[in-house]
């Protein structure tokens, strides 16, 4: 059976998209489609959970009729608000859910798709809650046609957090993540907090990440000095986008990534210029052991959060691992990396390896923190090279969605005066 929390919000979106599509029919007509689109919605999200099975999500056609139904008061309120016709609702809403889809295909087509449904749906006067909840619907249901793989696959559900040693379980507890992250949890976890800690690293030592393919030894000494005393340094960064990414990215940045204080990356070279601040937090337990090593990237004039992440190393079958969470509301996104030797005498950390430990992941973690439900994340991967090119400690982060690059970090990393 469905649970009620899932049911009750299927419910709610119903009914909110049933008054969005009837309310130019008055009052009267939006309670009754609300009331028909509350039952509607949240009897096929029961269906939907009974019938799942271990190990699956919600199936395909409630999830495709979840988001159509999320669009119809989005269209609604951009009809309201701006006064725009079918054709742009239709255009901007597919924009916008090919952008959520993240391959170019997808990208693509999304605007393509909304541009038809907007165009046909204009010589009926149709209202944009009509034509928002058309075009994700269209959009939706041709890419489940066109890209069958699966982008996301529940990894376990409701499970203690032993069970996924490669998840950092550190949620946002409320909407904002922010530069005070590490502050706030300590103040959770009744420990003491230290901020902007001196002479520290994102890992407490690079033997941590000792076993085959890779000997912390053979690292030379300015790439082990970067990870273990990691305020010593101070970064300069370019950020080197692929065209195709862009639009989807500066909507996700101004949609969420600002408002939730949490990943925002510098869109161009001339960003980046403002300076990035970098700083280790530390959350220390009774025993005086460091449990939280919380490493922050903002920038220098008003300290707007770049990236907040949860830094942890731990082992597996011998191989040791570099997990990376990134907190969000009631949840965290964790990159697990895998160690490997350059013959440069670099390090590289990569997510690009089939090993059933590193690999992107997406958790909720219960109010209790004791229970984890997570997603794997398919198609998205990542490598960071640390490595000294002409003298210079250089890094480069690089990330692919379905073996699309579509963002490259380059890092110049340098000495802080007297460190």
């Amino acid at each position: 059976m469905g649970t009620p929390s899932a049911t009750g919000f299927a419910a709610a979106v119903g009914g909110l998209a049933g008054a969005s599509l009837a309310g130019h029919r008055g009052a009267k007509s939006a309670a009754g489609a609300a009331l028909i689109g509350a039952v509607t919605l949240g009897a096929s999200e029961t269906v939907a959970r009974a019938r799942q099975k271990e190990g699956e999500i919600p199936a395909l056609w409630q999830r495709i009729a979840v988001s159509t139904a999320l669009a119809a008061p989005l269209g609604w309120a951009v009809e309201k608000t701006t006064g725009l016709g079918p054709l742009a609702v239709g255009t901007g809403t597919g924009a916008t859910v090919g952008a959520m889809g993240l391959r170019p295909q997808k990208v693509a087509m999304g605007p393509i798709v909304g541009a038809a449904v907007g165009r046909a749906l204009s010589r009926r006067c149709t209202s944009a809650a009509v034509v928002a909840s058309s075009t994700v619907l269209a959009y939706r249901t041709m890419s489940a046609l066109l890209f069958r793989d699966a982008q996301l696959s529940l990894l376990a559900e409701r499970v203690s957090t032993a069970d996924l040693p490669f998840v950092v379980p550190r949620p946002a507890r409320s909407r904002y993540v922010g530069t005070e992250y590490v502050r706030t949890l300590a103040e959770e976890l009744e420990a003491d907090y230290t901020a902007d800690a001196q002479d520290t690293g994102i890992v407490a030592s690079l033997d941590a990440l000792a076993g085959p393919g890779f000997d912390p030894g053979q690292v030379d000494p300015r790439v082990r000095e970067f990870y273990e005393h990691t305020t010593r340094f101070a970064l300069d960064i370019v950020p080197k986008w692929r065209l195709w990414v862009r639009p989807g990215y500066l909507l996700y940045r101004q949609a969420v990534a600002r408002p939730l204080g949490q990943a925002s990356i510098p869109m161009n070279q001339r960003e980046a210029q403002r300076g990035i601040r970098s700083r280790i937090d530390t959350v220390t337990g009774v025993d005086g052991t460091v449990s939280v090593r919380g490493w922050i990237r903002s920038f220098v004039d008003n300290d707007e959060p770049i990236m907040v992440g949860i830094y942890t190393t731990y082992t597996h079958a011998g191989r040791g691992y570099v997990s990376v969470g990134f907190p969000v509301p009631e949840g965290s996104f964790t990159a697990t990396l895998l160690p490997r030797w350059r013959p440069d005498r670099g390090l590289t950390l990569t997510s690009r390896a089939d090993d059933g430990q590193a690999g992107h992941y997406l958790t909720y973690i219960d109010p209790g923190g004791e229970e984890l439900t997570a997603l794997a994340v398919h198609g998205f991967e990542e490598q960071l090279d640390v490595f000294v090119a002409d003298g210079v400690l250089r890094a480069e982060h690089a990330f692919w969605v379905f073996g699309f690059p579509f963002l490259t970090l380059h890092y110049r990393i340098t000495r802080k005066a007297g460190s």
